[in-house]
């Protein structure tokens, strides 16, 4: 039986502009367990999240391509695990910086939606 307008199954995909909202800081929070590849990032947040979030290569990689030059990852040619070559990205000083400053914020507006909907 699909879902009523109303209602969202687990397995649906939160929206492309909550997932651009808060991609980055869930890249960084990723990135800040182990350097891994784009393709990993995207699995592992999926994972992670229990398929809520569903990472597109087309928004990945030009988070990471701008979250490079803000300093907050660097990338470096690696050999995968099956043999292949991909860039792997790991979390700069700067990057862990400002996913504290991003979880801290976040927290905040978790707390305030919270207070909201228990009102």
């Amino acid at each position: 039986m699909p879902a009523k307008p109303d209602e969202v199954s687990r397995n649906t995909p939160i929206s492309r502009d909550m997932v651009q909202g808060t991609m980055e800081m869930l890249i960084l929070k990723t990135l800040d367990l182990e350097p891994m590849h784009g393709y990993g990032v995207a699995l592992r947040i999926e994972q992670i999240s229990q398929g809520v979030f569903r990472v597109n290569p087309g928004s990945l990689l030009p988070a990471l391509s701008r979250m490079e030059r803000a300093d907050h990852v660097r990338s470096e040619w690696r050999v995968t695990e099956n043999n292949r070559r991909a860039k792997y990205y790991m979390l700069t000083a700067k990057g862990r910086k400002a996913l504290s400053t991003e979880t801290r914020q976040w927290q905040r507006q978790i707390e305030a939606i919270s207070r909201i909907l228990e009102a």
